[in-house]
């Protein structure tokens, strides 16, 4: 066995032997080396004056609890040399209680220490100069995705602080549907396989709003190779990708505006090509005929044949010259209609007697179902005709040979609607966005099976729209036919639209006794006319300056029929039928309810029925109108066991 003295003699490592008062009670050579102290000096002294005076309380604490019998693995402190420097040492110490004495093996340690020190300066300087960067966010992460770092660059670009965001997922900053898709967990696996994972991305603030950002995640390892955490750099890109989508967009326009024009000019040549043929088909009959029939040497049935062609083209010729005219009309805006009170029936009746014998030649069958109860329109009798006649028309040009052509006529709600049908081959579906455009054919090759313009559809769509109804087209497929769907709004009654039998008969039917009607508009003038017209007819009136003030009545009184203005301060009638039709009672979600209002556009007729309002009518109204509008309005008034159910 070596001897205690020559071990510590022959060891490379700092030894010590140290009492509990605190002395050294031996030293080996090593040691004396280490601090270039003798070990007579070092011997004649507490350990603790030899200690940093930063490191003296850790030091001493150690030794006591060492002095327990607890040893202490590490314990590091800086030792003053012979020449005044010191030196990191490392110490592991053992306690023996029955010696009262501590054992120590010390080690150098200075060097790693300097260079912790350097590697924390060289952070610090890092630390300020990324804090310092204003235009780009840079953040780290751990390993789970937490962020550990945050700079004032990320604040200024995200909205955080930094005490509000250390330690949460990097994923809030993330939209909802990147979440979604697990996309800061594909970034981070990414950038550890392969070093770095770029993204250009919308990217959440602190306040919801969204900005668009390009970054980087680059992984950050340990001395071992061990992955560490992530650094990410992002900058905020939204004015750059605005500008971009501008001048996209500008592109585009102009790009459409391209398509457009050559498309007009594509359109407007096809159209000339067509109107050509379709002027100069029936003037080659005519002109032929005419010189035929010049002689007189033709006998008396061939006569008749040629003038039979010749009034059949020129019929032709007027039919395509009418339309051209009303296109031209149209367009400038100065079509306008003779209106008055139109019976439905009559208007469709006629219009199948004058395609009666085109459906004849063809051998198609024409059928009608035309209800009573929805007969009668204000409106313009003979473009009505022209309506249901072009569609007529057209339904027979392109259903083939036995074919079957169907109208009906029915009221739905507060309009009337007539659908014209045919079996024919239909719309093709890339042509429908197209059907009711001026001058588009499905078809308008020199091949074509079907003559015409390309005007009949758009000129339905104008006429039906100036009547303040709306048409649209039903074609489920080629081959299965198509159907077109007129709306025109419910009939309204005027003396002066109607003779007087029929307007005297809607007034004698019109008692409304029992009879419960709640009269909203803010004018008083209005709400006093009303009352006062509604009063004579045996009605019971209430009337309300607001809507607030007609739920009031509503929620206590049993109200039949509603007639309320929507142009009003606070709260307007679209509003006031929503929460109407949210009330608790059953009786008031079902009242009927009719839109008296200055907004008289066919798309304010369609916004008032879709907003819950049964009648649209247009002010000013006159005392017989809204006579006939409460008529039918009683009509809609739930019965009292429909109530209950």
């Amino acid at each position: 066995m070596i001897p205690e003295a020559q071990f510590f003699t022959l060891s490379l490592d700092a030894l010590y032997i140290l009492g509990f008062d605190n002395y050294f009670q031996l030293i080996n050579p090593a040691f004396e080396k280490l601090v270039g102290r003798s070990a007579e000096e070092i011997l004649s002294k507490p350990f603790i004056e030899f200690m940093h005076p930063d490191d003296q309380l850790v030091t001493l604490n150690a030794v006591e609890e060492c002095k327990t019998g607890i040893p202490i693995n590490s314990l590091e402190n800086r030792f003053q040399c012979g020449n005044g420097s010191y030196r990191w040492l490392e110490w592991t110490i053992y306690p023996d209680l029955a010696e009262a004495r501590i054992y120590g093996i010390g080690r150098d340690v200075t060097s790693r220490k300097q260079a912790e020190e350097a590697l924390r300066d060289a952070e610090a300087r890092l630390r300020m100069m990324i804090e310092s960067v204003q235009e780009y966010a840079i953040f780290s992460l751990n390993t789970d995705g937490y962020i550990s770092t945050w700079n004032t660059g990320a604040e200024r670009v995200f909205g955080y602080t930094e005490d509000e965001i250390l330690g949460q997922s990097f994923g809030i900053i993330y939209t909802p549907e990147d979440s979604a898709i697990g996309a800061p967990g594909k970034e981070m696996s990414k950038a550890a396989e392969t070093g770095r994972a770029e993204d250009v991305r919308w990217h959440l603030r602190k306040d919801g709003s969204r900005f668009f950002a390009d970054g980087v995640l680059a992984p950050i390892y340990e001395k071992t190779g061990a992955l560490r955490g992530f650094t990410k750099v992002a900058r905020d890109m939204t004015e750059r990708k605005q500008i971009e989508e501008e001048r996209s967009h500008v592109l585009e326009s102009e790009r459409f505006a391209r398509r457009e024009a050559e498309r007009a000019s594509h359109l407007k040549d096809e159209f000339l090509l067509t109107l050509s043929h379709e002027l100069r088909t029936p003037l080659n009959a005519i002109l032929g005929w005419s010189h035929l029939l010049r002689p007189g040497k033709m006998d008396q049935a061939k006569i008749e044949h040629g003038l039979k062609v010749i009034e059949r083209n020129v019929r032709s010729q007027v039919q395509l010259i009418d339309d051209l005219l009303d296109m031209s009309r149209m367009i400038s805006g100065k079509l306008n209609l003779n209106r008055q009170c139109v019976d439905l029936i009559s208007v469709i009746e006629s219009a199948l007697e004058t395609v009666y014998l085109s459906a004849q030649a063809k051998n198609i069958r024409l059928d009608a179902v035309l209800d009573p109860l929805a007969s009668n329109v204000s409106g313009d009798s003979a473009r009505l005709q022209q309506i249901i006649w072009n569609l007529l028309s057209n339904a027979i040009k392109f259903t083939p040979k036995g074919g079957r052509v169907e109208v009906v006529l029915r009221r739905v709600e507060s309009h009337v609607e007539i659908s014209v049908s045919d079996t024919g081959p239909g719309i093709p579906p890339e042509f429908v966005p197209y059907v009711f455009d001026r001058f588009r054919q499905a078809d308008s090759s020199t091949t074509r099976n079907h003559g015409g313009l390309g005007l009949g559809l758009a000129i339905v769509k104008h006429l039906t729209e100036l009547h303040g109804g709306s048409v649209r087209l039903e074609s489920p497929s080629n081959g299965q036919g198509a159907t077109f769907i007129i709306e025109l709004p419910l009939m309204v009654l005027k003396p002066e639209d109607c003779d007087s039998d029929t307007f005297m008969s809607a007034v004698v039917d019109s008692t409304f006794k029992n009879v419960k009607i709640l009269v909203v508009d803010d004018e008083p003038d209005t709400r006093e006319l009303i009352n006062v017209v509604l009063e004579e007819c045996h009605a019971e009136v209430i009337t309300a300056a607001s809507a607030q003030e007609a739920l009031e009545v509503l929620e206590h009184d049993q109200i039949d029929i509603l007639i309320s203005d929507i142009g009003m301060p606070d709260e307007d009638g679209y509003q006031f039928i929503h929460q109407v039709r949210r009330l608790g009672s059953e009786t008031s979600r079902n009242i009927p309810a009719a839109a008296l209002t200055a907004y008289a556009r066919p798309e304010d007729r369609q916004r008032a029925l879709l907003s819950g309002y049964q009648i649209h009518i247009a002010k000013p109204i006159e005392p017989s109108e809204l006579i006939a509008v409460v008529s039918n309005l009683t009509k809609l008034i739930p019965k009292e066991e429909e109530v209950q159910l």
